[in-house]
């Protein structure tokens, strides 16, 4: 292959590797909108809490990278139904500003709280991947790009068979659609959307350990603005629809990618929330979305 050539799928390898870990993030955004319409800022810092989980996993209880995933992954389901009950379900019949503003809180209160525990010290992820190299046609793959990108898709494969093919999916979709009918048809309402949070955020820790990993730091501010470009990748794919937040997530990787590789790695955010501009002047339902006319 030319350079020119090389260079473009070395760029589609870098990009798929951080789309998977927007995508990731962005299902929690987009099953929780799905659910109860509400845009759970606080999805970010949940982020950040699973880096820091799998990051303890590793450093102190000395595990390798699918027991720290798995550990990382129940430490912040527990932690997302937590949140759900303490801080959203109060909430459930009040305004939308008002549960909008509680998560802005609740994502504030992560960050610092996260201070408070861990200080604001940038800390170094332990290498959990050999530094092993492949080359084909002359692009370069590391033995953690390969894992990462399997890993998020073996998640997302898992969490397509839950929404579609299992009873507790069938709630969901059921709540999703119509909450009122579903708790006349016997569906415990609460539970589903605590089982929602609890998988959205386990789904956000993944996330973390993967964006541990592929930068090598972490922060208790880390969760900023990768949850801000989950929210543009929901908002790509459909918010509300969760092939679309996948797609998205992927599609606004390679977006960066291919920005970074083209020598404009510092305009890589502006990009990205440019794309949110357009979609909601070009199409606000997103690429899997459908207009629909809310009846005043």
């Amino acid at each position: 292959m030319d350079s020119i050539t090389t260079q473009v799928f070395q760029q589609i390898i870098n990009g798929l590797s951080l789309g998977s870990i927007y995508a990731l993030i962005a299902l929690g955004y987009t099953m929780v909108y799905g659910i109860i319409k509400l845009i759970n800022f606080a999805h970010g810092d949940v982020m950040m809490v699973g880096a820091y989980a799998g990051w303890f996993a590793i450093t102190a209880l000395h595990l390798p990278f699918l027991p720290a995933l798995l550990f990382s992954m129940i430490f912040c389901a527990l932690l997302g139904v937590i949140i759900e009950r303490i801080a959203y379900k109060p909430l459930r019949n009040a305004t939308r500003i008002a549960a909008l503003i509680t998560a802005i809180g609740v994502s504030l209160f992560l960050e610092y709280g996260g201070m408070l525990i861990v200080t604001a010290q940038v800390r170094t992820y332990p290498p959990v991947f050999p530094a092993t190299q492949y080359i084909v046609g002359g692009v370069y793959f590391k033995y953690g790009d390969i894992v990462m990108l399997v890993t998020a898709v073996v998640l997302m494969a898992l969490l397509h068979f839950t929404v579609q093919y299992t009873k507790v999916g069938k709630a969901m979709r059921a709540v999703s659609f119509d909450k009122e009918a579903a708790l006349l048809m016997g569906i415990n309402t609460n539970n589903i959307i605590s089982f929602t949070f609890a998988i959205g955020s386990a789904l956000a820790a993944a996330a973390g350990v993967l964006m541990g990993v592929y930068f090598n730091t972490i922060n208790p501010l880390m969760g900023i603005i990768p949850g801000l470009k989950a929210f543009v990748a929901a908002v790509l794919g459909g918010i509300g629809i969760i092939p679309g937040a996948m797609v998205g997530g992927l599609m606004l990787g390679l977006v960066e990618a291919i920005v970074s590789g083209l020598g404009a790695s510092t305009w890589r955010d502006a990009v990205a929330f440019l794309i949110l501009i357009l979609v909601l002047i070009i199409k606000p339902s997103g690429l899997f979305g459908k207009n629909v006319r809310e009846k005043v």
